[in-house]
């Protein structure tokens, strides 16, 4: 076990169970446990959306990505800030101005029945599901690897942790711990480019030329190709990365932790120029692990090349550099798991709990037990499915919950706000359609299904190529939802339209509301 790594793992744990102390004082209401009571401001949301978005695949999965494949790797730091300014011109304020604790909220404000608001729930709930295994499975790695602890008991002590953080503190804690990470990390992260750019004698034509042979790909290394040798697969992955983020429950809810439209835009204009700084400074990280690493010892580290981060560290900078990292990368993991449950826990118990079961009766003392109870189930689940998926990169994961995203909540969203003609039946449509037709295509594709054992979840041949499934789920929720609204009988209500557009673009309520 190291030592040092250890104290600085219980020092970041004793801080966030600190925040959370201190925001259990503040959490009396729903609107304090599921929105922070909207007291951030644009910076502070800014910053605790990168910290939500700056997850193990963003720190962990691109490096080994880029570190293992080169180029291909770098598309996952493209596609996930480009994704950003699809949230920023297009979802931001109309979600804000249309919603109040979830992204159902918005969707109810033109659909007011049970059947969407329960669709737009069991979307949350899966999604966050998704893209939390994700999180437990580098967690699991990182302190397999760090102290030496067995898979099973890492992913159980994080999975512990997050619902602490959660149960006690709700967004507040979560808002808070996301900042600290963000900035953690950011420092982190400068702290490692800046010595693997000094390597390189500070030239950045020399360190692409020294890439050329540094890794057993020679100069192909800085070609795509590498990994992603399907064109189609590779179109696949960018539609997912790029129009996902828009359709992340996690993300979304930061919307509503601010007082009005214009501080939520402000909030994506910090966190877009944070993230922007920090994917460029993956190419850093993934350059320095290849070269300084190397290979084999990513390889060995962790089969999918979620160490290589860590591994640079030491390289570099000792076991000191080595074990702050490392317990960054753990605060990292622990901020977004911790948004990912509150998401998940609040679509039960705002949404499925409050208005279908409860039928909007419920008080606010039952629905923070409801959203408490819902916290520890989602962890539950979550730590089961990541037992799992020990060998799978976790960039990789991630991308797979966006396509789930981007096919069942984007379309949805963008018509809700800009179609006149849509209705019920194609809200519902839409929502079931993308969300089955990527779980479904995930299933049979070969991140599920590999002839060579412990490669994939099973052994088997898969029945279809494609490594991510974006590019067939997202137009099918699309079309799902203009089909729905079509063939329906049911007209949608103009008038309620009109009030939507007004809404969404000024934030005024119709009267009466």
């Amino acid at each position: 076990m190291n030592v040092l790594a250890f104290t600085l793992f219980i020092i970041i744990v004793a801080l966030t169970l600190v925040i959370t102390f201190v925001a259990a004082k503040r959490t009396k209401t729903t609107s304090d446990f599921y929105t922070a009571d909207g007291s951030l401001t644009g910076w502070q949301n800014g910053l605790a959306i990168a910290g939500d978005y700056m997850s193990a695949a963003s720190f962990l999965g691109i490096a080994g990505m880029v570190a293992l494949s080169g180029f291909d790797g770098f598309f996952y730091s493209i596609g996930f800030l480009v994704a950003y300014l699809v949230v920023l011109f297009v979802v931001a304020e109309p979600l804000r101005n249309l919603g109040k604790y979830t992204l159902a909220d918005m969707i109810a404000a033109r659909f007011n029945e049970k059947k969407v608001r329960g669709v737009a729930a069991l979307n949350t709930i899966t999604i966050s599901t998704f893209y939390m295994i994700a999180q437990l499975v580098g967690a699991g790695a990182l302190i397999k690897l760090l102290l030496g602890i067995d898979y099973v008991y890492s992913v159980l002590i994080v999975g512990v942790l997050m619902t602490i953080y959660v149960v006690f503190g709700g967004m507040v804690a979560t808002s808070w711990v996301q900042i600290v990470k963000a900035i953690l990390l950011m420092g982190g992260t400068f702290v490692i480019s800046i010595m693997v750019f000094a390597k390189f004698d500070f030239s950045i034509v020399q360190m692409f030329n020294e890439m050329k042979t540094a890794t057993p790909l020679g100069e192909n290394y800085l070609n795509p190709g590498n990994k992603f040798k399907n064109p189609i697969d590779t179109i696949s992955l960018n539609l997912a990365l790029v129009l996902g983020t828009a359709g992340l429950p996690h993300i979304l809810i930061r919307f509503f932790t601010v007082k009005d439209a214009i501080t939520a835009r402000k909030s994506v204009v910090y966190a877009t120029w944070i993230l922007a700084v920090f994917y460029i400074m993956t190419i850093f990280l993934g350059f320095g692990a290849a070269a300084f690493v190397g290979y084999d010892k990513i390889i060995e580290a962790n089969a999918a090349g979620n160490m290589a981060a860590p591994l640079l560290a030491q390289a570099l900078g000792g076991d000191f550099l080595f074990a702050f990292i490392s317990a960054v990368a753990f605060a990292t993991i622990l901020a977004v798991v911790a948004g990912l449950v509150l998401s998940a826990a609040s679509a039960f118990a705002h949404d499925f709990y409050s208005h279908i079961l409860r039928r909007g009766q419920a008080t606010e003392k039952e629905q923070v037990v409801a959203a408490r109870w819902a916290s520890i189930g989602v962890s539950i689940v979550s730590i089961i499915l990541a037992l799992f998926a020990q060998t799978l990169n976790v960039a990789f994961l991630v991308a797979l919950a966006f396509a789930v995203a981007a096919s069942a909540n984007l379309p949805i969203i963008l018509f809700t706000i800009f179609w006149k003609r849509f209705n019920t039946t194609g809200a519902v449509t839409g929502m079931l359609v993308g969300l089955f037709s990527a779980l479904f295509l995930v299933a049979i594709s070969p991140n599920v299904w590999n002839p060579e054992k412990g490669v994939a979840i099973l052994v088997g041949d898969p029945l279809i190529s494609l490594t991510n499934p974006g590019i067939i789920s997202i137009p099918l929720g699309f079309i799902a939802a203009i089909v729905g609204t079509l063939v329906s009988s049911k007209k949608a209500d103009a008038k309620k339209f009109d009030e939507i557009l007004v809404q969404a673009n000024t934030g005024i309520k119709p009267v009466g509301e």
